[in-house]
């Protein structure tokens, strides 16, 4: 009978556990904190983490990569050799070189912080004149989306002459967007013009379409939750978006700021909590935390007014970091209170 107890305690215990493991806090508390970039014209815009914690991003206007260093405050950025290149998406390695997209200039480049060199991989297809968002596969291989030329691809580091190879989106003029890949490694992308999300084979790049219900529908940016379920702001309709792959269902929410908020910068903190930027108003762009449990939204006025978030990334702190085009500005938001239970 002594054993009944302690059987007891230990079940109810197991369930607490469960309980706090799935537990999102509705509501928290965030700092946010700004830093100039030095480039002029200063136009960042997409951010990125090292896996030495610098944060990088791309200065499109004034053609440069740049570095910030958290712990000193301090800025390093690096001259593209080809003019007007228009950087747009990067990404680091795991060796901490810098990837980025030539959007103006239909190239992939590298740059090597330890040496500065930067090495350009020109597109095979002259259709292929926009390369858009990057994501670096498992395998090393850099996959990519090519706005206006309707293709996503593949660059092999370890080729000769870095091999590139380019598939066609089955949709006529869909514009493949954002990336991010899921926890096996697959590499999702929203179709900007139209009313698909788009997985791709990561060692084919055969492309498989989810169709979204409202075909004015324009997902801009994704974003992978915990349960490798997808998270898509719809920039036309002003909807925070959420697809199952494995069912195709999809769910939709009115986003805080109404139908001409236009959710862009997107992701998702390890408590699974949903964060994005509404852009509706460039002088005043929001920042907005969802929680997929209690389908509850928070919002905080970006300061300064972000003068359009186009995409953010989070360190391994837990701290979100956005490029602000507009203003020139990079910045942290740290969330300091009402945390997750999760551990």
């Amino acid at each position: 009978m002594r054993k009944i107890p302690a059987l007891l305690a230990l079940l109810f215990g197991a369930a607490a556990i469960v309980h706090a493991a799935a537990a999102i806090s509705d509501t928290v508390d965030v700092k946010f904190d700004q830093w100039m970039t030095p480039s002029k014209p200063a136009y960042p815009h997409d951010p990125a983490v090292a896996p030495d914690g610098s944060i990088w991003y791309t200065g499109q206007r004034a053609n440069v990569i740049g570095r910030f260093d958290p712990a000193t405050q301090q800025f390093k950025e690096y001259a593209l050799p080809t003019a007007g290149s228009g950087p747009h998406g990067l990404q680091a390695d795991r060796d901490g070189n810098i990837w980025y997209s030539g959007n103006a200039a239909g190239l992939i480049g590298k740059v090597d912080p330890k040496t500065g060199k930067v090495t350009e991989y020109k597109m095979p297809n002259k259709k292929a004149q926009d390369p858009h968002t990057i994501a670096i596969l498992r395998d090393g291989r850099l996959f990519f989306t090519v706005q206006a030329g309707n293709f996503i691809g593949a660059l092999d580091p370890k080729a000769p002459d870095g091999a590139i190879k380019l598939v066609e989106s089955p949709t006529v003029n869909s514009r493949p967007y954002g990336v991010r890949l899921d926890s096996k490694g697959v590499p999702y992308f929203d179709e900007f013009n139209s009313n698909k999300i788009g997985s791709a084979d990561p060692k084919t790049l055969i492309i498989r379409e989810y169709p979204l219900p409202d075909k004015g529908a324009r997902p801009r940016r994704i974003a992978i939750g915990k349960d490798d379920t997808v998270w898509y702001g719809d920039y036309a309709r002003g909807y925070l978006g959420h697809l199952d792959p494995k069912t195709g269902k999809v769910e939709e929410f009115k986003s805080p700021g109404g139908e001409d908020s236009r959710p862009y910068a997107i992701d998702v903190t390890a408590d699974g909590a949903v964060w994005y930027v509404e852009t509706g108003d460039d002088a005043k762009n929001v920042l907005v935390r969802f929680n997929p449990e209690t389908k509850k939204f928070q919002t905080w006025p970006i300061p300064g007014g972000g003068g359009t978030v186009r995409n953010m990334d989070i360190d391994r702190n837990g701290d979100l970091w956005l490029a602000e085009s507009g203003t020139g500005k990079i910045t942290r938001v740290r969330i300091v209170g009402g945390k997750s239970t999760a551990q």
